[in-house]
């Protein structure tokens, strides 16, 4: 599961290889049906979505309505890609596993712009991120920080590793059931967890989970950060009660998340057998990873 800023949420299925956009309440806005995986790297930007096959070897642009809008293939320029970072609309990283390189490349010109010898193993690779001349490594197991020289930064243990979210300066970690800070070369810092959530994320206003085959949004702003090694301090849950008892109240001053949890309830308590939404939870329930 993805949610973007304007609270529309993105399901990417891996048993059919389907990615569907719904908006907030849950209607659908676009269906993709591949015949192979493909990893979606972000929906910050809903305009320019990213989506690479390493089955493929071709990295697709989507956008809002789910149209692909650019297509970059690399079967015939390197060996075998590995996993691909679109670091904006010109430029990407590729990881290359045949040469061991990682590789700057504008796919707009066609011209490689840097390589530089990759030192860390492809076994287990979730995700990478290049940001102010670091390399980002995410497995399953861990998180490592590398220079250009691929001397290590920095290296902690991560619980089931999916992918990074950068937020400006930020560089997040996404798990099954937290999300994590990283701290320069200090620390890895966790920003929400639940231990029963089935799926996590978040945008620049909310929390997302889905648990119990529920959606369920938390305020940025209730949330402590709590250091990896220890254990996270208790925080209440968001109950049914607590959404039909706001919503018997509406306030102009409401902020966004809570009048898009709203809608959502009052739709799914008016007619549950047909809302969109609760289709969308329901098939949430099946997908394994936001990811391939």
């Amino acid at each position: 599961m993805f949610a973007d800023d304007y609270g529309n949420l993105y399901i990417y299925k891996n048993k059919d290889f389907s990615f569907t956009k719904y908006d907030s309440l849950g209607k659908q806005i676009g269906k993709l049906m591949f015949t192979v995986p493909f990893k979606v790297q972000t929906v910050q930007n809903p305009l320019t979505v990213p989506l690479f096959s390493e089955n493929a070897q071709e990295l697709k642009f989507v956008d809002q309505n789910m149209n692909e809008i650019q297509k970059v293939d690399f079967k015939q320029k390197f060996g075998f890609i590995k996993m691909v970072y679109a670091e904006d609309l010109q430029q990407i990283w590729l990881l290359d596993e045949s040469s061991k390189r990682l590789i700057q490349y504008n796919f707009r010109n066609e011209t490689m712009i840097n390589s530089y010898p990759f030192g860390d193993s492809f076994d287990d690779l979730m995700d990478f991120l290049v940001y102010e001349n670091k390399v980002y490594i995410l497995t399953r197991k861990f998180i490592r920080v590398y220079n250009f020289k691929f001397e290590k930064i920095f290296e902690a243990p991560i619980d089931n590793g999916k992918r990074f979210r950068r937020e400006n300066e930020f560089i997040l970690v996404i798990t099954n059931n937290s999300i994590l800070k990283y701290i320069p070369e200090k620390e890895m810092v966790k920003i929400f967890g639940d231990s029963d959530a089935k799926i996590v994320d978040k945008n620049t206003l909310s929390y997302f989970e889905m648990k119990d085959n529920k959606l369920y949004l938390y305020s940025l702003e209730k949330n402590t950060e709590t250091k990896l090694q220890t254990e996270p301090d208790a925080r209440p849950k968001a109950t049914e009660q607590d959404v039909e008892k706001s919503a018997e109240k509406p306030s102009e001053s409401d902020s966004q998340e809570e009048k898009l949890e709203k809608k959502t309830q009052e739709i799914e308590s008016k007619n549950p057998a047909e809302s969109s939404l609760q289709k969308l939870i329901e098939e949430s329930s099946e997908v394994e990873s936001a990811g391939v």
